[in-house]
């Protein structure tokens, strides 16, 4: 119970910024959307930030995990 108590010791200690930071270059996200009419799937990195639209799911999945990332669904 003490190594919990420590953890949650440590995360009230992180900054703001650093919070928003984690997982930054270990998560994805997709997310459905539509381009010019027709469906696609977003890939954005942790922050938001967009990296790339695919015509696939399994294709955005792929592409996350082929970058060494957890690719994390949006709805």
């Amino acid at each position: 119970m003490t190594m919990i108590n420590d953890i949650h010791s440590q995360l009230r200690q992180i900054s703001a910024q650093d919070f928003a930071s984690f997982g930054l270059g270990d998560v994805a996200y997709v997310r459905p959307v539509e381009v010019d009419g027709v469906a696609a799937f977003a890939i954005h990195a942790a922050d938001g930030t967009p990296l790339s639209v695919v015509d696939g799911r399994e294709l955005a999945f792929a592409a996350i995990v082929q970058n060494d990332m957890e690719p994390v669904s949006l709805h």
